[in-house]
């Protein structure tokens, strides 16, 4: 990761859109999935807390080993606030730590894992979740955070974005459901730990995330566009891109999560979406391109492209109840694009 000024910064100023972030002083918290796009983000902003405004959190960092943990945090795992982890979804968990909150984003995120693995991506989500919140009521854990996705809405007639109790149509029987199906089930499954075991949590429903923590490897289209104009390549479309998305810097994502954390209801769910970056993927596209020079062309995708593609041609979402907590981002799409390309190029 490059820790450039400007992602330092970006770090920083997001501090003042989270309600009642003191609140978290002495926290001891752990996160799943912390060498992805979003949690590593999440774990770079927690530790620059403790340097920016002296908290005093431990945060726990997970991943299935250590190297690849070194090979995203480097020497930030060394400092006494941070605790590596090791930590599988599909495992069991042998650790006891005492815990004040666990953010759970360990999850396949990757559209041609969902073509190719769709019965891993299932049991990753399903297992993953029920092994938290079972750490959770063992061991009096006061909150667990899942982080859910958009596509658990499903899809609608509608262009208008969708609101949290709006849901549509999946098509249960196609592979690709592997993906939404899991998240949905893991949003009962939260729901029914509160009612069953008095288990606290909380659900945030991202739309499609972008920024400069995504790694090469991510297939997504709004990581593989930034990768693509890095290095010095037009933007390949592997369709019209007619699609209407939420995109979020990553940064912002990180700000709503840890509002919801804090400032949550118990049992509730928010959208995490910026309504100046409701946009089209071309949208999306052409904003990059602009903002490095090069240009968009299309196109035919191969059949295995098509079956990971995301089968909503809206999720767009509606941001009303998390900017009710007080929350804002800080970043529409084109500061964005702009801050993505310059911290990946390392100013």
């Amino acid at each position: 990761m490059n820790y450039t000024p400007t992602y330092l910064e970006d770090l920083a100023r997001v501090q003042k859109v989270i309600p009642n972030l003191a609140q978290l002083k002495g926290g001891r918290i752990l996160i799943t999935g912390a060498t992805g796009l979003i949690c590593s983000s999440i774990a770079d902003f927690l530790l620059n807390l403790n340097d920016t405004m002296n908290l005093g959190l431990v945060v726990y960092i997970t991943a299935r080993n250590k190297e690849k943990a070194v090979d995203r945090f480097g020497e930030l795992l060394d400092r006494d606030d941070a605790v590596f982890v090791e930590y599988d979804a599909l495992s069991d968990i042998d650790w006891n730590y005492e815990l004040d909150y666990i953010i759970h984003g360990a999850s396949p995120a990757n559209p041609a894992l969902y073509a190719t693995k769709p019965v891993e991506t299932m049991l990753a989500n399903i297992i993953g979740i029920n092994n938290i919140l079972k750490y959770a009521r063992e061991h009096n854990v006061k909150r667990v955070l899942f982080v859910s996705s958009s596509e658990v809405y499903g899809k609608k007639d509608s262009s208008k974005p969708y609101g949290e109790k709006e849901y549509g149509y999946v098509d249960l029987l196609n592979p690709r459901a592997c993906y939404p199906s899991a998240k949905r089930a893991c949003e009962t499954l939260c729901a029914s730990y509160g009612a069953e075991y008095d288990v606290d949590s909380v659900i945030v429903r991202l739309g499609h995330v972008y920024g400069p923590t995504a790694v090469r490897q991510d297939t997504r289209a709004s990581s593989q566009f930034f990768y693509d104009v890095l290095d010095g390549h037009d933007i390949v479309m592997k369709s019209a891109g007619l699609q209407m998305r939420s995109y979020t810097y990553v940064v912002d994502c990180v700000s709503a999560i840890l509002s919801v954390l804090i400032n949550g209801k118990k049992g509730d769910s928010y959208n995490v979406s910026c309504a100046s970056s409701v946009v089209s993927i071309r949208d999306l596209a052409e904003t990059i391109a602009k903002k490095s020079g090069k240009h968009v062309i299309f196109e035919h995708p191969s059949e295995a492209e098509l079956r990971g593609y995301n089968m909503m041609d809206n999720s767009s979402l509606t941001s009303d109840k998390i900017e009710g907590l007080g929350w804002s981002g800080c970043f529409n799409l084109e500061d964005g694009v702009l801050h993505t390309i310059k911290i990946l190029k390392g100013e």
